[in-house]
Formats: C-alpha cells, sequence, structure tokens
C-alpha cells in the first residue's frame, strides 16, 4: 500500500482529498501546517508527497518539497496550486517537484499523477547541499540588513540614536565566532567569545539598559533563522536539527558574555591586551 503525506491547511479540502485517497487503495498521513509535515517527514518513510502551495503563506508547500526531497529522495513529490503563476512553476521545478497540479484538481486527473509517478517515477539527481556555516557565511550582510530592520522597528532600542556602524558594528564578528562554533567538530569546546564580552561593555558606554541587550540578542536568532528559511531548498536536513540547537546554544553563551562585561566594566586597557 504506498504510503502518501498530504500537506493542505484548508480542512475540507483535506478531509476530502484523504478519503479519496485512502478510499484508492493509498495509506494517507494527512496534516494542516509546514511544521507537523517536517516533523513527520524527519521521522516516517513516505512513497509520495501531496503539498499544498500555499499552507498559509504563498510557497510555503516548497519548503516541504525540499525537505522530502533532501529526506526521501524517492518519493514522488506533488505540489497542488490554486496560482498557477510561472514564477512558482520555475520554482517547483528548481525544488524538483515532479509535477504541478492546478486547483482546483479533478480527482481522477490527481489518482492517475500519483500512480503514474510512483510506477515511473523518473530519474533522480541528488540535490545538492550546503552547511549551516557556509550559508551564515555567505548571506553575512543580508542577516545583518534583516537583524538592522527589525531594530529599527523596537521602539524600545531605537530611542537610543545611532549610526548604523555604531548599531550593527558588533554583528560581522558575533556572527563569525558562531559559524566557527558550527564548524567544530561535536565534542570540541568552544571559547567564550571575546567578541560578545567587547560587545556588551560597549553598549553598556552607550547607554544601553540590560533588557536591551538582551532583546538584540533575540532579534539575531530571528534573523539568522530568518537567512535559513529562505535557504531551505540548499539546507542538508540531516544536520539541520543539530545545528539550529548549536545557534541557539552559541548566542545564548554569547549574550552571557555580553551581560558579564556589561555589568562588571573592563578597563580599555585589557581589551586592547586581548
Amino acid at each position: 500500500m504506498p504510503r502518501i503525506l498530504l500537506a493542505e491547511d484548508d480542512d475540507a479540502v483535506r478531509d476530502m482529498l484523504r478519503a479519496t485517497l485512502e478510499r484508492d487503495g493509498f495509506e494517507v498521513v494527512a496534516v494542516a501546517n509546514v511544521c507537523d509535515a517536517l516533523r513527520h517527514i524527519a521521522t516516517e518513510n513516505f512513497d509520495a508527497l501531496l503539498s499544498d502551495l500555499h499552507m498559509p503563506h504563498a510557497g510555503d508547500g516548497f519548503t516541504v518539497v525540499s525537505a522530502m526531497r533532501h529526506t526521501h529522495p524517492r518519493a514522488v513529490t506533488l505540489v497542488l496550486s490554486g496560482y498557477p503563476a510561472i514564477d512558482e512553476a520555475l520554482s517547483a521545478i528548481r525544488l524538483q517537484a515532479d509535477e504541478v497540479l492546478t486547483k482546483p484538481i479533478q480527482i481522477a486527473v490527481l489518482r492517475e499523477a500519483i500512480r503514474k509517478k510512483l510506477v515511473n517515477p523518473g530519474p533522480r539527481s541528488p540535490l545538492p547541499t550546503v552547511s549551516v556555516a557556509s550559508i551564515l557565511e555567505h548571506d553575512l550582510n543580508a542577516t545583518i540588513q534583516d537583524w538592522m530592520a527589525l531594530v529599527e522597528h523596537d521602539e524600545e532600542l531605537t530611542c537610543i540614536p545611532l549610526s548604523f556602524e555604531a548599531r550593527t558594528g558588533h554583528l560581522p564578528n558575533l556572527i563569525a565566532d558562531l559559524i566557527f562554533r558550527l564548524r567544530l567538530a561535536p565534542t570540541a569546546k568552544a571559547d567564550a567569545s571575546t567578541s560578545a564580552r567587547q560587545h556588551g561593555d560597549l553598549r553598556r558606554k552607550q547607554g544601553y539598559t540590560a533588557a536591551m541587550v538582551v532583546e538584540e540578542s533575540r532579534i539575531l536568532q530571528v534573523s539568522i533563522f530568518n537567512t535559513l528559511q529562505k535557504n531551505l531548498e540548499k539546507v542538508d536536513f540531516s544536520r539541520v536539527l543539530r545545528d539550529v540547537i548549536t545557534i541557539a546554544d552559541e548566542v545564548d553563551s554569547q549574550l552571557k558574555q555580553a551581560m558579564l562585561s556589561y555589568a562588571t566594566p573592563v578597563p580599555d586597557s585589557a581589551w586592547s591586551a586581548a
């Protein structure tokens, strides 16, 4: 019995497709969002994926397709789209979805497409993957710009007027320390970030409160994950969970170092010696 992952956020459409496919002899696991789809992809085996393109955001289905293609490269991947725009079709091809089907879909057409692809899935070429460290290294400027855009919408942080350079000058070094940590062997121990300690000392001199330093750190983590979200088609899903844990741990560690130097002023001569 072929096993299908059905990802569709519309309850009525999802229930109808599940009932129809089960009646046609498929075993169906139905989910309503991207997170549940990724969880099942990571822990179970499937012969095919049938995913809505928008769940609820434009292109959400491509995230699911990318995860399925990386984790289960032999699985057939079909995308349902209510907006048959050429850009979406091209994006689907780049992610190597097997076919894009336009809503409203006729059940007979869907059934035939699934069975045909299962019998003859066509040639499969491995998807190229890039490490999380390399993605962050390549998209450093985009991550900083994203961080700055979020900061500019925070009234608490912008109450202290700073130039772009003064506001973001610490970020390249903090992200560089994070990239170094990501590339360490799993058993290796990373040194505490000197850049983070310098940052905490600087923010105190600039008039930041402790809460503002914590908020900046939270925004940094959001910006890093935004960068990864934009590069999901490149991510090696076999390592992404470990890398996400490492990112969270390193950003928290850097925040600790920043708060230590924020609370305990360090003479400028000490930084020069370091």
